[in-house]
């Protein structure tokens, strides 16, 4: 029987994090990277793709850069292909990368609703194919798909994100049940309402979603980044390799009641 530490030891292996350059994505990455594994760093932009290598680097994480689209299928193919010749076999894949367009749906256009899905659905489709392929000539491989909330509920103006999540909740289902047979693991995470610099100005004191949030969630505050590490790498570990087609909500409790509880008298 394998010891806790050893359970959760990614030395050696090789993840490739899609947007991970700014976010939760680099949340997780740093997660990965603490835990022993070389990171492979997707994004679409030149300058932020170099700052967060930069970042990495400093902090003592092998880190490898590539920059492609992941709505382009044969954008994705070559850049697996190279990843795979140049750094080695992609053990664990985290589908991150992801938009939001918060329009009302009688307002949104259907260029912009079909954009969203584009980046958050059929984005972890064809780079999942692709590096995934390779995976099953392994007979190995962790795939972790970074769904929502809205995998599970609706809200104003997010017709298209919703649509998205709640699809990438039943493709990570349908993936783990075509691929558990050569011993790839597929999961996906559910983050709630978190900390970020682009949730910093709803997060003020006195700010009508700030309240809601805190008054909604039973933690009774907004998640950190950190709250995101101990799931990754569970999911992307030894440890987690009989478990298959699960979405893991890390939410403070959210999805588990109607508010949070009040103290009665």
């Amino acid at each position: 029987m394998m010891k806790a530490p050893e359970l959760f030891d990614l030395s050696g292996k090789r993840a490739l994090i899609t947007g991970g350059t700014h976010g939760l994505g680099m949340a997780m990455a740093h997660a990965l990277g603490s835990a022993g594994a070389t990171l492979i760093i997707n994004g679409h932009t030149p300058d932020k793709l170099e700052k967060a290598i930069a970042t990495y680097k400093k902090e003592g994480f092998v880190t490898h850069g590539y920059l492609f689209d992941v709505t382009n299928e044969v954008n994705v193919m070559e850049s697996v292909q190279r990843i795979e010749q140049e750094v080695g076999p992609i053990d664990i894949l985290i589908n991150n990368a992801g938009i939001i367009k918060r329009v009302p749906m009688l307002d949104m256009t259907v260029e912009d609703f079909r954009s969203v899905i584009e980046v958050d659905l059929v984005g972890p489709f064809i780079v999942s194919k692709h590096v995934g392929k390779y995976m099953v000539q392994r007979n190995a491989g962790k795939i972790i798909n970074i769904c929502s909330m809205m995998s599970e509920l609706g809200r104003n103006t997010v017709s298209a994100y919703a649509a998205a999540k709640g699809g990438l909740k039943m493709l990570t289902k349908n993936m783990a049940t075509e691929l558990a047979r050569f011993n790839i693991q597929v999961n996906g995470i559910g983050p709630g309402y978190f900390a970020t610099e682009q949730t910093a100005p709803i997060r003020v004191d006195g700010h009508p979603f700030n309240d809601f949030i805190i008054n909604r969630t039973p933690a009774g505050r907004w998640g950190v980044p950190d709250d995101l590490a101990g799931t990754t790498i569970f999911l992307a570990s030894t440890a987690s390799n009989f478990v298959n087609g699960q979405i893991i909500y890390v939410d403070g409790g959210i999805l588990a009641t109607l508010g949070k509880p009040v103290n009665e008298l």
